[in-house]
């Protein structure tokens, strides 16, 4: 979750890890912090809440020194606080840790006993105490930190830096991802590649349980076995203006903005060259061969997932499951021949979902993900990675990377029903070449903006709210409410429309405005139904439909947003749209902090 960066330069350091951390503070924005080596000894700046306050901070007490690490923080152990924000100094040795120290208690007795004190709450000053504890007894800076990464059980990604070592680093990861970065006389590291890309290209990402010794001419990186690894060096490509806003006053903003080009970029990745046949690079993969497709994702991915469900089911005829990563990877489900697992993740990077990959390792005949980032763990431990193409995403509460999920996962069901003979070449080319009209649809759907923010200021002084939905509306229903609570923090539920009459009725009254999601497609007179029996309790109604369900249904609504008419398996990557603004303009109409809210952080890299 929480974001780490460190640099062995030939410059200033502290401007250098601002910016990194800048470019990491969606993973965390609790408190942030830097350290530096200045003449041979280590200095820090901490602040609570965002990386604007350190920034501050630092033109008041400047930092020089051109070795350092950063940290920005989400939470685990401990308040945001002063004294447990990172680095953590233990007499010589300065850390950052992204992750969980799950046996920090059992070393901290340990260390304690060796006469030594703490002064934080948290699980990362063990690791700091614990290596000065190894120096004390005569190890050396390196042997320290490898003793003390022998003795760590959890997640981890750190960084060490040492009082006098102004051209020494050590990085290590076990369950969380970091980066080394090669430039030109200088060396560096970061939980990923975008808060490198102003400093350079060239990335070398470490595997599981490796340790780095970095100083700024060389890299040695050892295994978990403690055996010399060579780690591929890769030319990455990563724009530095990667995260400016373009104008917007949010990075919601914009990336909602985004979502026409980088879903055409999506749809013409996966395009045979005749534009009406799909085409799935560099694999071989049969879907001919799948009885069974096991789907297993966390939060905006997992609706996602649900959504696909109905896709592969009713388009290919393929049997599909659809968990929360968090169950699946304890519930340890039997995985039956034929069984082909997939994986969805924004960052890649997902915790859960990663050890739900590992599980499945051994077992599914073949292990898929679709994923925004083509390095992260998740892709490079799949079969076959299908790559979203979103483009960086820094906003928390997911938009461009939910709808790209939603279409490279609507072109796999499409892939599949052509292999498995469901849909003939004509069906698919119709489906194409509304697919490819998309964006212009979605430009079209940007018109309704004005009325969805005049109802989010209706939305904004209500405490609770429900949204419905039927068939592939359900998910778009739960994505809708997960928004709206994401950033607005106002109570928010999804009910698929037929259970409302098995319990969700009773909470309806005037003072709970209802969203139903309702295009004019086969469930349009079901749901309409349900919608009727809402506002017969007087329930408030704000209805999301197109033109013709508009004309049927909007009497007595409460609100009525109309957008354009789509085919139906089109339908909830257009319906995204809506319930993206809905939350947007609900969140500005109450003053909440949109791109960066309360309690939550972009990539979850611990459980």
């Amino acid at each position: 979750m929480c974001g780490i960066v460190g640099v062995l330069s030939n410059h200033q350091a502290a401007p250098q890890l601002v910016e990194a951390l800048r470019r990491l503070e969606y993973r965390g924005y609790d408190s942030a912090g830097i350290a530096t080596i200045n003449e041979g000894k280590l200095e820090r700046r901490r602040a609570v809440g965002k990386l604007v306050n350190l920034s501050d901070l630092l033109v008041h007490e400047p930092l020089p020194g051109k070795s350092g690490i950063g940290h920005t923080r989400w939470a685990t152990h401990g308040a945001p606080s002063v004294e447990n924000a990172h680095p953590h100094k233990a007499g010589s040795v300065a850390v950052v840790h992204n992750g969980i120290i799950e046996n920090f208690r059992e070393l901290r007795e340990e260390v304690a006993a060796a006469g030594m004190s703490f002064v934080t709450e948290t699980d990362t000053e063990t690791v700091a105490l614990l290596t000065q504890m190894y120096m004390q007894e005569g190890a050396a800076p390196v042997e320290a930190a490898r003793k003390t990464l022998d003795r760590l059980d959890g997640a981890f990604a750190l960084a060490f830096l040492f009082d006098g070592e102004e051209d020494l680093m050590v990085a290590a990861r076990k369950g969380s991802p970091l980066a080394i970065g090669h430039g030109d006389g200088e060396m560096f590291v970061g939980s990923d590649a975008i808060a490198l890309a102003p400093m350079t290209d060239e990335i070398t990402y470490l595997e599981e349980g490796d340790c780095a010794v970095l100083t700024r001419t060389s890299l040695e990186i050892r295994d978990e076995n403690g055996e010399l690894a060579n780690r591929e060096k890769r030319k990455i490509e990563l724009s530095n203006a990667q995260v400016d806003k373009a104008g917007h006053k949010h990075f919601m903003s914009k990336e909602i903005a985004e979502q026409p080009t980088v879903i055409g970029e999506a749809v013409r990745h996966y395009l045979a060259q005749d534009g009406t046949s799909i085409e799935l690079p560099d694999t071989d993969l049969d879907f001919t061969k799948i009885e069974r497709l096991t789907m297993v994702a966390c939060g905006t991915a997992f609706y996602a997932c649900l959504t696909a469900k109905y896709w592969f089911e009713q388009l290919a005829g393929i049997p599909v499951e659809v968990d929360i990563a968090s169950e699946f990877r304890y519930r340890e489900p039997p995985i039956t021949k034929g069984t082909v697992a997939l994986f969805v993740s924004q960052s890649g990077e997902t915790a859960d979902t990663l050890a739900a990959l590992r599980y499945c390792e051994g077992k599914a005949d073949k292990i898929l993900s679709v994923v925004n980032v083509a390095e992260s763990s998740i892709a490079r431990e799949s079969d076959v990675a299908f790559p979203i193409l979103a483009g960086t995403e820094i906003g928390v509460a997911s938009t461009k990377a939910f709808t790209c999920q939603l279409t490279v996962l609507l072109m796999l069901a499409l892939k599949a029903a052509n292999d498995r003979g469901a849909l003939d070449a004509d069906a698919i080319a119709d489906a194409l070449s509304k697919l490819r009209g998309l964006p212009s649809v979605l430009n079209t759907a940007m018109e309704a903006e004005q009325g969805l923010a005049d109802a989010s200021r209706k939305l904004a002084e209500a405490r609770d709210i429900l949204f419905l939905g039927r068939g592939l509306m359900y998910p778009l229903a739960l994505e809708g409410a997960l928004k709206l609570k994401e950033i607005s923090y106002i109570h928010a539920e999804a009910y698929a429309s037929g259970e409302l009459k098995h319990g969700p009725i009773a909470l309806i009254d005037k003072h709970v405005p209802v969203v139903v999601m309702a295009p004019k497609d086969g469930l349009f007179d079901k749901s309409i139904s349900n919608m009727q029996e809402v506002m017969a309790r007087g329930g408030k109604v704000l209805l999301i439909t197109d033109k013709e369900g508009a004309v049927e249904a909007s009497e007595g609504a409460w609100e009525t947003v109309v957008l354009p008419q789509v085919d139906p398996i089109l339908a909830p990557i257009l319906y995204a749209l809506p319930a993206q603004l809905l939350a947007y303009h609900t969140a500005i109409a109450k003053g909440t902090d949109v791109d960066q809210p309360r309690n939550l952080a972009k990539s979850v890299t611990v459980e």
